[in-house]
């Protein structure tokens, strides 16, 4: 039997699914499921991933087939090919895409039929399982992209050698999805590379349309993305490369160099590159070394996120910051192959810190496993604790926080406690906000 996840940090797959959708541009998700589920996801997942909102057509605006229970007994295909019919009447869209819940799923309502009596429209229509058994917010993601890349995306005989596609970061679950993926574009660009991410400022729907004129896909997760890359590689011959989400200099200059050579940048470019974004980097980070330094910054951490944000996080806190985050709590459900390439991704920081990796999805276990890490005072004169500390976690790590009397900046899902626009953490400009928003913590509980 299945274990019960308290506090989940996650949506079901049809979550995932409608946050992937509404962030492309001008697509629009289509429900076929049950009254209630629209709404309770359109607030799990606006409300919690810094207060995005619906987008072009998302949040309270989410059209949906809504079945009945005359549905349930005689099918809702019917009332689906209505709902599709009219969504392209009353909503402009470039595409529109059909997810669905568990009561349609267990009825055994055939979306792919429904959807082919509209292919060849004016309008194109894609449509995918995405029931909660089937799995949580990161799996609609793939889902989505998988049906994308086989159902819409163009077929290509010639490739460009400069073009890639960058995916791996999931809308709305990582919280500062649209500026890391602005960011991290901005730099492949520097390499001469032309770059398309599907869901950044300025693209459009033909971005995804025409991707398999790439080179080269750039996956930034060990976990989030593969199936996807997958399936492009065996429709669209397409390979693909896997690299963690970058934060800070040692992990971004790692990131350049290796997508550099997968697409055959020239080294001199790449070595140019670099210099220039750590130059500026450090020009930054050098005005703290001095108030670091006097004022003792360095800290104790515990780091709290999902696969992609964990080990970033962390690694960057341990080699940019010199901080000690010696803790890290992975909150994904992960299949153990999964785990292994986790942990291994922890390996090899230039601090040479090796952090302790516990994979667990309880919310109410993280105190245990920092009271496990760093003990607790018996009364004794001497002991290491959990001090000077710090948590980079979710608001579900706030409670901990102030049980232990230490600074809490929430950087992974869920966030509400902080507004969210185009702030991003990723790569050399990232982190500079990255260290911005840790040291004014500190600051701020003086």
């Amino acid at each position: 039997m299945s274990n019960v996840i308290e506090r989940p940090r996650f949506t079901c797959a049809m979550g995932g699914a409608i946050g992937t959708v509404q962030a492309l541009p001008r697509a629009i998700p289509i429900l076929h499921t049950s009254p209630g589920c629209g709404g309770n996801l359109a607030g799990a997942l606006s409300g919690a991933s810094g207060y995005h909102g619906g987008s072009y057509c998302g949040g309270q605006t989410l059209p949906s087939s809504n079945v009945a229970e005359r549905d349930i007994v005689f099918g809702g295909e019917e009332r689906l090919a209505e709902q599709i019919e009219n969504t392209i009447k009353v909503m402009d869209g470039d595409l529109y895409f059909v997810v669905t819940g568990c009561m349609v799923e267990m009825i055994g309502d055939d979306v792919h039929r429904v959807v082919k009596d509209f292919k060849g429209g004016e309008h194109p229509v894609i449509g995918t399982e995405t029931t909660s058994f089937k799995g949580n917010s990161y799996k609609g993601y793939d889902y989505v992209l998988q049906a994308l890349f086989r159902d819409f995306t163009q077929p290509a005989l010639v490739k460009d050698a400069k073009t890639v596609n960058l995916f791996g970061i999931v809308p709305l679950q990582d919280v500062f999805w649209k500026g890391n993926i602005d960011t991290l574009k901005a730099l492949l660009q520097k390499l001469g590379l032309t770059v398309n991410t599907f869901f950044g400022t300025g693209e459009t729907i033909d971005n995804l349309r025409y991707a398999a004129s790439a080179s080269l896909n750039i996956v930034l997760s060990e976990v989030y993305g593969q199936d996807a890359a997958q399936t492009f590689q065996q429709v669209h011959e397409v390979p693909y490369i896997t690299v963690s989400l970058p934060i800070g200099d040692h992990a971004t200059t790692a990131f350049l160099q290796t997508v550099g050579k997968a697409a055959g940048v020239d080294q001199a470019i790449i070595d140019q590159v670099i210099f220039q974004e750590r130059a500026y980097y450090y020009e930054f980070l050098q005005r703290l070394s001095d108030s670091y330094n006097d004022l003792d910054f360095q800290r104790y951490a515990t780091v709290v996120g999902d696969a992609n944000y964990a080990q970033a996080v962390t690694r960057f806190l341990a080699d940019d910051l010199g901080w000690l985050p010696e803790l890290a709590i992975v909150t994904d459900p992960l299949l153990p192959e999964d785990e292994a390439k986790i942990k291994a991704s922890f390996a090899g920081f230039h601090s040479g810190l090796t952090p302790e990796v516990v994979f667990d999805t309880d919310a109410s276990n993280v105190i245990k496993h920092i009271n496990r890490h760093w003990p607790q005072s018996n009364g004794q004169r001497y002991y290491d604790g959990f001090v000077p500390g710090f948590i980079a976690g979710s608001v579900m790590e706030r409670d901990v926080a102030e049980q232990l009397k230490v600074p809490l900046l929430a950087v992974s899902y869920p966030i509400t406690n902080r507004v969210v626009l185009s702030r991003a953490y990723a790569g050399f400009q990232g982190a500079l906000t990255l260290t911005e928003d840790v040291i004014s913590l500190l600051v701020s509980h003086r």
